[in-house]
């Protein structure tokens, strides 16, 4: 049964013939696994290949550290600090009545029980996520993943790390495994050199990867065009028409479409059965030279601050900015990184900074992402990762793509359901 009380129906036989709305990781995972399975598909994106969130994020590949946004720090960080521009997470005090809804059904999912059952839900797709890069790499996507050793989470003291020690400790609980060790500042250094003095405690996170997230979008682009597939940009889907003859999108019909447009989901699909809103929760980045560029990411998760290589600068990324997807970037959350990580770099130029972008992360209340089928049997959705669409990008459109061709929905997407 639907949301709606409706039973769904199931289209029989595969459909030959798919739009996906949508160039980021999310959309072009599914248009590549449609392929595999022997589907046509036709990519259609407002702007151009990862022209959103999918660019300028900081590009970890951290299944061990996909959690649900909404969670009990988040409330006890305060009214006052949310509305100050130099808080991590920041709400504008012009906040539409709609964000305000938003946020209300956020406050509500922040708390110890529901952020447990959300974790419960992500850790079967959190286990898929790295062996879906490998899938496309193997099958021809011309970039790499690479593993981050070492993965290092600087703090200033023992008293701090105890924050995410314990968050590993209810992750692991809730039945993922995460693999880590406690260090003092000198071990720290020894691995990451670009920590300063003021950094003296800290943790090793092992088993994870990172990749150049725009890069690898890119090369996924033209590994879904090399086999066929025709991706359109600077094309806008102003709606679409379900019928028994297919999907009108335009002038054109599909077999299916799937809608995996970032924050913009809501306006497609919500016609559809899906009336789950979808925020954008803005992400800052920039990138820096460094007289020592790491190996690996280095995590400031006191400062919300992530620190990822990529060629001879490390990129800095951050924020969590609940405001308007069209928004102009804010230098204010640029300086409130700077600020934040400062301190804690040593041989990091950080007014050389280039690059300076700010993309909108798709988030929903309960912190769970939206992947599958929709009112209609034949408009599908994938979406609302909140920080995580990067990491979790690959297996949402292994998943979705089987979805699409079979009609049935794997028991590992059955917590994200579009229409819940």
């Amino acid at each position: 049964m639907d949301a709606w009380g409706a039973p769904r129906r199931v289209v029989s036989g595969a459909p030959r013939r798919v739009a996906v709305v949508g160039a980021g990781m999310v959309g072009l995972s599914t248009a590549w696994f449609l392929q595999e399975r022997g589907v046509d598909v036709t990519v259609l994106e407002r702007r151009d290949v990862a022209a959103g969130a999918s660019w300028g994020n900081a590009g970890w590949l951290t299944p061990g550290l996909a959690t649900p946004l909404p969670e009990p720090a988040v409330l006890a960080s305060g009214v006052r600090a949310v509305l100050s521009p130099s808080s991590p997470v920041y709400v504008p005090p012009s906040a539409s009545p709609r964000l305000l809804r938003f946020l209300a059904g956020f406050a509500r999912n922040s708390t110890a029980a529901r952020w447990r059952r959300a974790m419960e839900a992500l850790v079967p797709i959190n286990g898929l996520a790295l062996p879906s890069f490998d899938a496309l790499v193997e099958g021809g996507v011309a970039a790499e993943t690479r593993d981050a050793a070492p993965f290092v989470a600087a703090y200033r003291t023992a008293a701090e790390r105890r924050v995410l020690l314990e968050e590993i400790e209810h992750i692991a609980a809730a039945g993922q495994d995460v693999e880590c060790e406690a260090l003092d500042g000198t071990e720290a250094r020894a691995l990451a050199p670009l920590l300063s003095e003021r950094v003296g405690a800290a943790i090793l996170l092992r088993g994870q990867r990172f990749v150049d997230p725009g890069r690898f979008v890119r090369a996924l682009a033209g590994a879904v065009r090399a086999r066929g597939g025709e991706i359109r940009t600077g094309t806008d889907v102003g709606g679409l028409r379900d019928g028994p003859d297919g999907v009108a999108v335009g002038t054109e019909r599909f077999d299916a479409v799937v809608v995996a447009s970032g924050v913009r989901l809501g306006d497609l699909a919500r016609r559809f059965g899906v009336r789950a809103v979808v925020q954008a929760g803005r992400g800052y980045s920039f990138s820096v030279p460094v007289e020592s560029v790491p190996s690996g990411p280095v995590y400031l998760p006191a400062q919300r601050v992530a620190c990822t290589p990529l060629g001879d600068r490390l990129r800095l990324a951050g924020m969590m900015e609940f405001r308007r997807p069209d928004a102009a970037l804010d230098p204010r959350r640029i300086r409130a990184i700077v600020e934040a990580a400062r301190p804690m770099l040593r041989g990091a130029d950080l007014d050389d900074r280039r690059d300076e972008w700010v993309g909108s992360r798709p988030c929903t209340r309960d912190g769970l992402p939206l992947i599958g089928a929709t009112r209609s049997p034949r408009v599908f959705v994938g979406g609302g990762h909140g920080m995580w669409g990067i990491t979790l990008g690959p297996a949402t459109g292994r998943l979705l793509a089987e979805t699409v061709a079979t009609g049935r929905a794997p028991a590992e997407l059955a917590p994200f359901d579009p229409l819940r």
